[in-house]
């Protein structure tokens, strides 16, 4: 309204921006390094640059602020330092819910207080399938390509790689990266450094998320994965959606819960806990809640750096050639990979975005695995300086 007084007053020092909040303004600060000595209790780190992030987390940290970290890409590379961090200096370093990684964290959590096993827990990537088998179409990530057949009955285990186009992503650098964060906050790890990514519909998770010997995909138990969404048009999306994939205590449990709708596998004996939607920044208030007021993250209790997001080339890239960050939060001609975590070494694969921004400083063929001797990174950054207490 004209006349009104503004309700958010740019500061160029601390003393400018505690005289707006005591005034009852909101004080707009362009270096975090003003927050200090503020009258504030916690701080929502949402640049979505690595770097900023870790500053402005390593920052708040020191200051005595609550953080709640929203940029994953820092949060992979850092988080388990910063949460050390926090932990020494009294206050809590949290994942964000209405982020996929918080939210499965949380969904993992229930059933595990409940006395069931976890097999599998993961997140849909961020584009569903969507088969249109009247016009012959699926489209995905605003693209509709036409097929002359697409399997929507999953007879067998190998159908899942049938539905695949290759011209239609599935798994993505950010899917990757909160499996990883996720597995850095509990005890779960990746079945096979790409993860599966299988192409399915809800339905068929706990068929697909459970050990081979029992006609499934995995391995070995408690792992997190992916999967694309395949739905019609007028089903539900599950895009940006998490699930859990548990084991029955015995088979007539799971009869007896699949019977009220809970999708299971054929035998009753692995059942899917999903939740397909997620409130994007709506929710964050929710991880603030516990923070400042129950003392907990709603991230893992136990963070560790147990996992990390690596990659290998592929193409063949000359000595000075530099990674940026380009679309969808990735660096174009790197594949991701999530490896155990090694002390950093020049001979040890340097974590993604750790690269991110860095120079090529000697020829490597496609298919190398990017290592600390293969890139110039900013070793000033805090983002560097933070991942030397791994």
């Amino acid at each position: 309204m004209p006349g009104t007084a503004p309700t958010h007053v740019r500061c160029d020092s601390r003393e400018a921006a505690l005289r707006a909040i005591e005034s009852g303004k909101i004080a707009v600060v362009e270096d975090h390094a003003l927050m200090a000595g503020l009258p504030i209790v916690a701080v929502v780190e949402a640049t979505g640059v690595p770097g900023t992030a870790a500053a402005v987390a390593e920052s708040a940290i020191a200051a005595g602020y609550h953080v709640a970290m929203a940029t994953k890409e820092a949060e992979v590379v850092v988080g388990p330092v910063l949460a050390r961090r926090a932990k020494v200096a009294g206050v809590v370093h949290t994942v964000v819910d209405g982020d996929q990684p918080s939210l499965l964290i949380g969904l993992i959590a229930r059933p595990r207080l409940l006395g069931l096993t976890v097999v599998a827990a993961g997140k849909s990537t961020e584009a569903d399938y969507i088969l249109d088998a009247e016009r012959g179409t699926v489209t995905a990530w605003g693209r509709t390509i036409a097929v002359e057949r697409y399997d929507w009955r999953l007879d067998d285990l190998s159908a899942h790689e049938d539905r695949r186009i290759t011209s239609l992503a599935t798994k993505t650098v950010p899917d990757l990266c909160e499996m990883t964060i996720v597995a850095n906050h509990t005890d779960l790890a990746p079945d096979c450094p790409e993860l599966h990514g299988p192409v399915a519909r809800t339905v068929e998770l706990p068929s697909l998320f459970r050990p081979k010997a029992e006609g499934g995909l995995l391995e070995r138990s408690g792992v997190v994965d992916v999967f694309t969404c395949l739905r019609r048009p007028d089903e539900i999306s599950f895009a940006g959606g998490v699930f859990v994939v548990v084991e029955a205590p015995d088979p007539t449990t799971g009869r007896v819960l699949a019977s009220k709708g809970i999708p299971a596998s054929d035998d009753g004996r692995y059942l899917l806990l999903h939740n397909p939607v997620h409130l994007l920044g709506v929710e964050a208030l929710a991880s603030l809640y516990s923070a400042v007021y129950l003392g907990r993250s709603t991230g893992g209790s136990d963070v560790r750096q147990r996992f990390d997001l690596v990659a290998h080339t592929t193409r063949a890239f000359a000595s000075d050639e530099q990674l940026m960050i380009g679309e969808r939060h990735q660096i174009p001609d790197l594949a991701p990979m999530i490896m155990p975590h090694c002390a950093d070494e020049p001979g040890v694969p340097i974590p993604y975005y750790l690269a991110a921004g860095g120079r090529i400083v000697r020829p490597l063929d496609a298919g190398h695995l990017l290592t600390f001797a293969d890139v110039e990174s900013d070793a000033t950054s805090a983002l560097y300086s933070l991942r030397r207490e791994t």
